[in-house]
């Protein structure tokens, strides 16, 4: 047996042997890019103190990953589709490593963010790569199969995040959930080059470098503008941000549309299968995103869980992930995948209405069902949509196909947390306004608590603190009639720190309930959109342009996803 799998994946003319565990590297692979985003949801607040975080500093700590990663993807995937599918994605593994060794060794706001940036694109790298590696690497029957076996490991990673971080920080740092990433990365490195095949387009004419460019203007633009605006206000950088991400958007349409071979040809797009399918990812994680960052905050600060605790009570969604891909990898072929969307999209917006019932006496076993039914519609919907998604590139261009999966994932990630995140937030502030009314609380309080759930609960910490030093000097004091003042004020203050730590507990509930409406809402009209795009039955009718002029007798080649035609293959001996 070679130690380095160096025949490309094109070039074999039988499906490849070793094929399925080339996909659990390229799983692995995209597990760690997931989860550096999911742990961080639960070492956040560790990293807060330590560092001396401010919410604008810990707000480009998590969304510093996310710019260059959503705006890298289809450049990225463009230039793997012709130098390297492989390459792209070992290169990858090295830079998100060397960005988690950095964030390792950070000591401030700046090189944590800095750190995280570089993870980003090397999670630009590898996000397309794995995707396109899976589809030039399994034959076309198989497909689906491994796409939804992909799609279930994504949602492992949003549970299993902060399950590891949490056990990473009963003993450790926070800086040791940047550091666990670094061995991951080098066993997916080395499997890569044993177990994945090389590959790259059979045909691809030179990069359209300028739609390029103009990719990553328009979509980091518009990331940045979908963090800023809702977060810190709609100041000259957000609206700046907004306009070149509207100017850099209408340019890179008018390019693509004109230019002979497009970096992604925007045509696609009047598609209703791939429309529908980028539509039903978009929103999906909107809904998915936005949903995981206030529970996460819920069972952490108001439910009183610790790290390992919290991540423990995700498990039921990443379970039911793995159930729901099972149920869709059946259904599909039999229903079509209109049905098995429409049915995710909408067990989804079911899932986030049972949120609304959410108050300040809930339980974790109120949140239970609405766990379990999220992660089935995850696994129901997602894996048909990416399965369309790639079916609707010809093979010269798999690593853009899994750059727009991953982009419109992204992108509706982004959405998720900017809206429904602003919007918990202004609805918590509100709430803890209303239920603090003619509470004699201590100037500059109520500010202050209504920052964040985690500042609310810190004030009735303060006070409480508080009482207990007045009701120590009451003790010591000599003055009968002092210290019956001094006693009173203590119990006051103590009475008044429960209050407030019942008021946080009980806005923070009501926030959850009403953004959960409002995100069922969305998700809810969403799911009749994608209901009215998606078409019945499979798609014959919208096969990839480069697979349409295969000359009679001639196809794609559905051992290993190269193009062949009738006279013999068209073949890349491109070896990495």
């Amino acid at each position: 047996m070679r130690l380095v799998m160096n025949e490309p994946a094109e070039r074999m003319d039988r499906p490849y042997a070793r094929r399925w565990w080339a996909l659990l590297v390229l799983c692995l692979s995209l597990l760690i890019i997931v989860m550096a985003n999911t742990a961080l949801t639960v070492a956040a607040p560790d990293m807060t103190r330590d560092l001396g975080l401010s919410s604008a500093d810990l707000q480009w700590v998590i969304d510093g990953y996310t710019v260059p990663y959503a705006a890298l993807m289809l450049l990225l995937g463009a230039i793997g589709d012709k130098y390297s599918r492989r390459g792209a994605l070992a290169l990858g593994l090295v830079v998100f490593g060397g960005g988690a060794v950095l964030g390792y060794f950070a000591d401030s706001a700046a090189a944590v963010i800095a750190a995280r940036a570089v993870m980003g694109v090397g999670a630009a790298l590898i996000m397309p790569a794995t995707l396109s590696l899976l589809a030039a690497t399994f034959p076309r029957a198989e497909r689906a199969k491994a796409i939804t076996l992909w799609t279930a490991t994504a949602g492992l990673a949003i549970a299993a995040g902060p399950l590891v971080a949490g056990a990473l920080l009963q003993d450790h740092g926070w800086s040791s959930t940047f550091l666990i990433n670094v061995p991951v990365a080098a066993v997916a490195l080395v499997g890569t080059f044993v177990l994945v095949p090389p590959s790259r387009a059979a045909r691809h004419g030179r990069i359209d470098y300028v739609g390029g460019l103009l990719s990553v203007v328009w979509i980091g633009s518009l990331v940045y503008m979908i963090i800023e605006g809702p977060h810190f206000g709609w100041d000259a950088k957000a609206v700046t941000a907004a306009a070149v991400a509207g100017v850099s958007l209408v340019a890179f349409v008018l390019w693509e549309l004109r230019h002979p071979r497009p970096v992604l040809d925007v045509r696609r797009f009047t598609q209703r299968r791939f429309a529908g399918s980028n539509l039903a990812v978009a929103l999906f994680f909107l809904a998915v995103f936005g949903a995981f960052y206030y529970l996460t905050q819920h069972l952490q600060f108001v439910l009183g869980y610790d790290a390992l605790a919290t991540g423990l009570r995700m498990l039921p969604l990443a379970g039911a992930v793995f159930a729901g891909s099972a149920l869709t990898g059946y259904l599909t072929p039999r229903v079509g995948m209109k049905w098995t969307v429409t049915a995710g999209m909408v067990g989804g917006t079911a899932a986030l209405a049972l949120l609304t019932r959410v108050d300040g006496s809930s339980g974790y076993g109120d949140l239970v069902a609405p766990l379990v039914i999220l992660g089935l519609a995850i696994g129901l919907a997602l894996s048909p949509c990416t399965d369309a998604i790639m079916g609707a590139f010809p093979e010269s261009e798999l690593g853009v196909g899994g750059a727009v999966n991953d982009t419109s994932l992204e992108l509706g990630g982004s959405l998720g947390i900017a809206i429904l995140g602003s919007l918990l937030s202004t609805s918590y502030a509100q709430h803890l306004s209303d239920a603090t009314a003619g509470s004699g609380l201590p100037a500059g309080a109520l500010p202050t608590a209504q920052d964040s759930v985690g500042a609310g609960y810190a004030v009735a910490q303060g006070i409480g603190e508080k009482a207990q030093k007045v009701a120590a000097q009451a003790a010591h004091a000599t003055d009968p009639q002092q210290a019956a003042q001094l006693k009173v004020q203590a119990g006051g203050l103590a009475e008044g720190a429960q209050r407030m730590k019942e008021a946080v507990g009980s806005a923070f509930s009501d926030a959850v309930a009403h953004t959960s409406l409002v995100g069922a809402v969305i998700l809810g009209v969403g799911t009749l959109a994608v209901a009215l795009l998606l078409p019945r039955g499979a798609a014959r009718d919208e096969q990839p342009a480069e697979e349409a002029k295969e000359p009679a007798g001639g196809g794609v080649k559905s051992a290993g996803g190269g193009v062949k035609s009738a006279g013999g293959g068209v073949k890349s001996a491109a070896r990495v």
